[in-house]
């Protein structure tokens, strides 16, 4: 039976761009509903590093507003929203310690997986997170409640794993499941059942409408814009005034589309869009060169997933994410694929190349790897994928598209971000942009059944480990771009400094001689670092 003891070594988030290690945060108590969990392993994602820049600022740090009792919420001892401490890490695998008398889906001794974003606690902008608005795994031992991690339809956010694979390779689940879910998420190509609409300009909607019911409709001209308040679930623009379109695409509610209905007209200059909304409020753009506003939502496609023969662009592939888009894509089975994956450092190219490029030579996929400081990228792809959180470069690729061509702005650019984007040219050649934040249980289910029938090894995305002593040089290799890949975070280890894998035979030589044959984390690899504690 584990020994629990009273304190534990944490890192805690205490302000924008500040964060402490404890080395003596006390151990939550554990209430009836409650779940004592003891962290085997959490990677650090970039999604850290917004917490670290927003804190109380972060849509998933406010207060949660719904989906459970509120009062329920003071008796939740990891519960720490706005200017509140708290603890990071939402890619952890956890094992149970202890729960209390009430808990039903869990018992001790259960191995899990977090799924970090609890869908049903609400809060104004988002919803509640683990490691955000509720303590995370950088920290050796978290409560949880089962309210939280357990919906009202029963949807579990703790996800059984087996004995088999080591904590590194579930820990990066949750990286590889985000990257997974950006291809399934299911886009709308009508009118929100329910919704809002705000109808700017003259123009029918009687068409667009007919199979809908709304809950309401506001017409306005397009000098009224500014009169006009909340938000709305779609927006139909009828007309090319590029001002007026940029102040009707700030009334774009969570999920809401924006079709602008051009009727002939050009927009005469590049638009200014909020591309951190694409990305975490889910909004979308749509339209048509014609008069019928149908014709804009229906080329919105059914998902995001990749298509027969596409041309692929990935921006910002050598990065951690990008390695793993890359190896989705060339690990994904669609017929006549081609892939072209870019960064800036010869050095993460190279990294790229040998990792992805034995499974894409086996898959038959064809694999360019380019470096556009030197190699700049031509027009005519499919599909981009952008991994850099700068917004001129995802505008840089929508104008690589051809026609029909998606772009997935995956990197997480914070809403409230503006970039100019070739409007006229993403209607006239159907370019459908789309962001999502976050992953699904389903999705990293999708990528559980992907490591037991060997399609992928997520490990192959692991740079370096490290113990609570090295997080400040995690970190700062995550938000500068430095690190070659993701880094996990064993808790238990006080005193480990950051240690890149590749390091390990002349730092921890018992350890990198249980890496594989091709110099992969193992978990025979894992227990001989534990065993340095």
């Amino acid at each position: 039976m584990t020994q629990i003891p009273s304190t534990q070594y944490a890192i805690q988030i205490v302000g924008k761009e500040e964060f402490v290690l404890n080395p003596a945060k006390p151990v939550d108590p554990v209430g009836p509903t409650q779940i004592l969990l003891e962290v085997e392993a959490c990677g650090i994602c970039f999604s850290d590093t917004k917490l670290l820049h927003q804190f109380d600022g972060h849509p998933r740090k406010s207060d949660v507003v719904g989906g459970i009792d509120l009062d329920a919420l003071k008796d939740i001892p990891s519960y720490h929203p706005n200017q509140e401490a708290v603890t990071p890490g939402h890619e952890p695998v956890v094992r149970v310690v202890q729960v209390g008398e009430k808990v039903t889906h869990y018992k001790v001794g259960d191995r899990l997986l977090v799924q970090a974003d609890w869908k049903h606690l609400r809060t104004a902008k988002s919803n509640g997170a683990f490691g955000y608005n509720f303590d995370g795994a950088l920290e050796e031992y978290v409560v949880v409640d089962e309210r939280c991690v357990v919906s009202p339809d029963g949807e579990e956010y703790l996800i059984h794993v087996s004995e088999g694979p080591s904590a590194a390779a579930v820990g990066l689940i949750e990286p590889w499941a985000t990257v997974e879910g950006s291809y399934a998420w299911a886009e709308r190509n009508h009118v929100a059942d329910g919704g809002r609409l705000l109808v700017v300009g003259e123009g029918d909607i009687d068409a667009l409408t007919a199979e809908h019911k709304l809950a309401e409709v506001v017409r306005v001209a397009a000098d009224a814009i500014e009169g006009v308040e909340g938000e709305f679930d779609d927006v139909v623009f009828f007309g090319a005034d590029a001002d007026a379109i940029e102040k009707a695409a700030l009334l774009i509610g969570t999920r809401g589309t924006m079709c602008v209905v051009l009727g002939g007209e050009t927009i005469s200059r590049k638009v200014s869009l909020d591309i951190g909304r694409v990305h975490y409020d889910f909004i979308r753009f749509c339209g048509t060169t014609g008069s019928d506003p149908r014709e804009g939502y229906a080329w919105i496609p059914a998902n995001g997933d990749l298509r027969e023969n596409d041309r692929c662009v990935f921006v910002g592939a050598a990065g951690p994410m990008g390695v793993m888009h890359t190896m989705r894509a060339v690990t994904s089975g669609v017929p006549g694929i081609s892939v072209v994956g870019t960064d800036l450092s010869d050095e993460r190219l190279a990294n790229l190349a040998a990792v992805v490029g034995p499974t894409a030579e086996k898959n038959g996929v064809p694999l360019d790897i380019v470096n556009t400081s030197s190699t700049p990228l031509e027009f005519g792809y499919t599909y981009a994928t952008c991994l850099v959180p700068v917004p001129a470069l995802v505008s840089q690729a929508v104008d690589l598209l051809a026609q029909g061509g998606i772009l997935n702005a995956f990197a997480g650019i914070p809403a409230g971000t503006f970039g100019d984007f070739d409007l006229q040219g993403i209607i006239e050649r159907q370019i459908f942009m789309l962001g999502t934040s976050g992953s699904d249980v389903s999705d990293m289910r999708t990528v559980l059944r992907k490591i037991e029938d060997g399609i992928i090894d997520t490990t192959i995305s692991l740079w370096a480990v490290t113990g609570m002593a090295g997080f400040g040089d995690a970190i700062n290799s995550v938000i500068n771009r430095t690190s070659g890949g993701k880094i996990m975070v064993f808790p238990s280890l006080h005193d480990l400094g950051l240690t890149p894998v590749s390091e390990l035979a002349e730092k921890l030589p018992t350890v990198a001689a249980k890496l594989d044959a091709a110099g992969l984390w193992t978990k025979e690899a894992e227990e001989a670092l534990l065993a340095t504690r």
